[in-house]
């Protein structure tokens, strides 16, 4: 037999907390009120590989990328600035045609995506991950390839 619950009464219980993280934060959209997302998708590719080449800056994709993508993305930029520098190359915009794209959608509101650039020398892949939220496509992660 299991013994009862002690009943605490209202003026004795501790308070509750509220995260306002909980009411303020972002907030998940279903994929049904987002508008296509290949375009973005082919967009932030074109962005992030000209990011990349120094031909474009970070803060023009700032809005479309979550925090952790914007400091992964500034990490690369700069490891590329200072290779540049160090073989004393001049930054030159980069010359690529965007590929296919596949997309797969794993849940509602999440887009999983590839991307294929095809450059002068090579072909690339880029992965990016977009989830809807605060009624909008928001990267959450971009990998190049």
């Amino acid at each position: 037999m299991s013994s009862p619950v002690p009943v605490v009464p209202p003026a004795q219980r501790a308070p509750r907390t509220l995260v306002p993280d909980d009411y303020f934060g972002p907030q998940p959209t279903s994929a049904s009120a987002l508008p296509d997302p290949v375009p973005l998708l082919e967009n932030l590719t074109r962005c992030v590989i000209e990011i990349l080449a120094g031909a474009r800056e970070l803060e023009q994709i700032g809005r479309w990328v979550d925090e952790d993508v914007y400091r992964h993305l500034l990490k690369r930029v700069v490891l590329a600035s200072r290779a540049r520098s160090v073989k004393n190359q001049a930054v030159a915009r980069p010359v690529f045609t965007i590929g296919s794209t596949h997309v797969c959608s794993p849940r509602d509101g999440v887009i999983e995506a590839t991307v294929t650039v095809r450059g002068r020398a090579r072909s690339r892949a880029v992965a990016l991950r977009l989830e809807g939220l605060d009624s909008r496509w928001r990267a959450t992660a971009i990998h190049v390839l």
